[in-house]
């Protein structure tokens, strides 16, 4: 039986295909009362009649109507309420303020032409940057989220190279966090409106991932320790890493962004609740 009063959190929200060739939402909510977790499907015509507005990752809902399944895990949703609604994001002035502090640290690069070949693309893209999630679903992912998850790699690997680890080509790390994750200001879109974020359709025709970007790019561009680097950040293949990190005689060079990367994605600001 429904409980109508029950409040949930809307964790993570995707449309895909049936076979039947028609849409199919799948919800995550969280239980605000015990934090357990809810999965939900809507179908086509309930994503129709709804504002996709509701569906906002952060937003407070009440499920009107609908049936679970046996073990009340799983709930096939036909109308929502939405109780209160989340922020899409950082506003315009932190957006900002984060880009400004990403170009000093890109001019703490003491190599002239990567200095050069990084704040040149910060500017050339500069728009669509500020506004980028850093994922779809797992860390960082709302507006301005990549600039808020760059900034973070940037601060975290300036403490360790300045408290531990002073032997460290400076200039290398400081343009592997910038551009590490610069590929998804293509790979993804974002609606500005309504903060639903989804894989842009016409990045797959060039690129296979954000990583093969960057590495691509850098590798063009003679930035060999650089690109390795943006290879490697994912740690394993099968988690996208063009470089496995589980490789004998990898210079240790590139395991660092790895590290520093997987420190901001698992305890930044990993969540739009985070900047409520």
């Amino acid at each position: 039986m429904l409980d109508l009063s029950q409040t949930y959190e809307i964790v993570i929200f995707s449309v895909g295909d049936t076979k039947a060739g028609t849409k199919m939402g799948k919800l995550q909510l969280k239980n605000l009362s015990d934090e357990s977790l809810l999965n939900c499907i809507l179908w086509e015509e309930t994503l129709n009649r709804l504002d996709s507005k509701i569906f906002r990752t952060g937003n407070h809902v009440k499920i009107l109507a609908g049936s679970y399944n046996e073990k009340y895990n799983n709930c096939l949703v036909s109308n929502l309420e939405l109780i209160s609604e989340a922020k899409i994001g950082l506003d315009e002035i932190k957006r900002d303020e984060l880009f400004g502090l990403i170009v000093e640290y890109a001019n703490k690069i003491e190599k002239e032409d990567l200095k050069q070949y990084v704040t040149e693309l910060l500017f050339e893209h500069e728009a669509k940057f500020k506004i980028a999630p850093a994922a779809r679903l797992m860390h960082h992912n709302y507006l301005g989220g990549l600039v808020e998850h760059t900034y973070e790699c940037l601060c975290i690997a300036e403490c360790l190279m300045n408290n531990l680890y002073k032997t460290i080509d400076k200039s290398c790390v400081y343009a592997a966090c910038i551009l590490h994750d610069f590929g998804k200001i293509f790979e993804y879109k974002i609606d500005t409106e309504s903060g639903l974020i989804e894989y842009d359709e016409d990045f797959p025709k060039e690129w296979l991932t954000h990583s093969q970007w960057g590495f691509s790019n850098c590798m063009t561009h003679g930035f060999k320790t650089v690109a390795k680097m943006i290879a490697a950040h994912h740690g394993r293949t099968e988690w996208g890493a063009i470089v496995d990190l589980g490789e004998k005689d990898l210079d240790p060079l590139i395991y660092f962004i790895h590290h520093v990367d997987d420190l901001s994605a698992k305890f930044g600001k990993t969540a739009i609740s985070d900047l409520n």
